[in-house]
């Protein structure tokens, strides 16, 4: 069973929003990644985004697309992500752990055989940004056959039609992209965002979680104050890249608890 819904739940019991952070899997080398997820979890994250490295990131901007070329010349691959997130759960078993990417490398390893491997490895959902709602149901199905969360895009673009569709098959939460273009934009107006989150509510029960344009504590702020999760992704990447040798859980560290007071001020 996903650990999404009841990470969600213990957070609504308790009005506050979940803090999302993104990595990539093996940036800025393979042996970071674990401790850097442990050390996401001890500055104070609900839920950890980890990244599968792949050559053609179309949705994401040039910080993590710079990322997914570090990783993939470390020689990591999705094999490699699932043994990470094997490794994590030695000692966490309660955090949950979703899987972004996208679908070439799963088609690679078979859907089944990729399901098979992602749940026994302990991840908790799947959001695979090139697989449309309209062709998603029986990989969908086939992913919570398997304990495994469907996690769907929605964006400023999205027709209601289309926010129906993803209602019907999303699982864990949906992820609101707040801004047209790719990951690592700027310009966030949070109440425009809170418009389209109005109307994804009206069709999904599910917690929306927002992310693209988050940078500080300000803005993790005020989409926490709208939001029922905050997605920070090229902001941290930036920072593992522009780290020193030596410094770069240092860095995250600092970043990550600074969003956390961030977060925790616009659930009040």
């Amino acid at each position: 069973m996903s650990r999404i819904g009841p990470t969600f739940a213990a957070l609504k019991a308790q009005n506050r929003k979940a803090l999302i952070p993104f990595i990539t899997a093996g940036d800025p080398g393979k042996g970071m990644t674990v401790p850097l997820m442990h050390m996401l979890v001890e500055a104070g994250v609900d839920i950890i985004e980890l990244g599968v490295p792949f050559s053609d990131p179309m949705a994401d901007g040039p910080v993590i697309q710079r990322a997914s070329e570090r990783a993939l010349a470390n020689r990591i691959g999705l094999r490699d992500v699932l043994a990470m997130t094997a490794e994590f759960r030695k000692l966490n078993t309660s955090t949950p752990v979703v899987l972004m990417g996208y679908a070439n490398p799963i088609e690679r390893m078979g859907y089944e055989t990729f399901a098979e491997a992602a749940s026994a490895a302990g991840v908790d959902g799947v959001l695979t940004v090139d697989i449309p709602p309209e062709e998603s149901a029986g990989v969908a199905d086939l992913f919570k056959a398997h304990g495994l969360d469907p996690i769907f895009l929605l964006s400023p673009t999205t027709p209601e039609s289309r926010i129906e569709q993803v209602a019907a098959v999303a699982g864990g939460f949906i992820y609101y992209v707040s801004l047209k273009g790719v990951t690592g934009s700027a310009n966030l107006d949070t109440d425009e965002v809170a418009q389209k989150l109005a109307m994804v509510r009206k069709h999904c029960s599910l917690p929306v979680g927002v992310g693209f344009g988050i940078r500080d504590a300000a803005t993790a702020e005020a989409v926490a104050r709208i939001a029922d999760a905050v997605v920070v992704g090229s902001r941290i990447v930036g920072e593992i890249e522009s780290a020193a040798e030596g410094t770069c859980l240092e860095r995250v560290k600092h970043l990550v608890e600074e969003l956390r007071r961030g977060v925790d001020a616009g659930s009040r």
